[in-house]
């Protein structure tokens, strides 16, 4: 099986060279603050909202200590603006309480801050400080499960199947590689299995009679 998924994560490398994050972002704090916006978005609407927001925001204290009716206004576009303005000030408050205003380059500490799932901390570690780490979202979810690389629904389940499966350096790798494999080829509802670079080791497409 670890020579079936690095083979796997091997060809989808090569097939999408561009692949990355597709938040805009500059250093730490703006990918923390991004990803929190994401939720329940596309990358495109938050980037045009980040455009100007880390403008306005240039540090944590800034985002703390904004009005929240104002704020709410300023992210409204991204939809639960108010779950989500409580989630960026809350965290930004503990940042400046109790980090220097710094983002912490720690997995743990990262979890331990309002609003941070682990998800959201593993897309900081990952690209941010270039540590290693899996983030675990609806795409990567879809596409390991398709690839039968776990048989879990659990994001925490999920990401210690990929972990027993790939060695450390290629932790953030699989992150990248499968969200945009997800985002636009293994989609949801109708995965461009024609298009795929695995379809020889996919349970799924195996499956399907194609």
């Amino acid at each position: 099986m670890p020579e079936t998924a690095a083979l796997i994560l091997d060809r989808l490398e090569a097939a999408y060279p561009d692949a990355r994050v597709e938040l805009d972002y500059t250093t730490p704090l703006e990918l923390l603050v991004a990803t929190i916006l994401s939720a329940q978005c596309t990358d495109k609407r938050v980037n045009a909202v980040t455009h100007t927001l880390f403008r306005d925001y240039p540090d944590a204290r800034s985002f703390a200590e904004e009005d929240p009716e104002i704020f709410q206004e300023a992210i409204r576009s991204t939809g639960f603006f108010r779950q989500k303005t409580k989630s960026v000030q809350a965290c930004c408050a503990r940042l400046v309480e109790e980090h220097g205003g710094e983002v912490p380059a720690d997995l743990d500490l990262l979890t331990t801050l309002p609003g941070v799932g682990r998800k959201t901390a593993s897309v900081v570690m990952a690209v941010a400080f270039g540590q290693p780490a899996i983030a675990v979202d609806t795409h990567c979810r879809r596409v390991s499960q398709r690839l039968g690389l776990t048989f879990s629904k659990n994001p925490d389940i999920i990401e210690r199947d990929l972990a027993a499966l790939y060695p450390e350096e290629r932790w953030s790798t699989i992150s990248r590689i499968f969200i945009w494999h997800g985002r636009y080829t293994c989609k949801s509802r109708r995965p461009l299995c024609e298009k795929c670079a695995v379809p020889d080791l996919c349970p799924f497409y195996q499956d399907s009679g194609a």
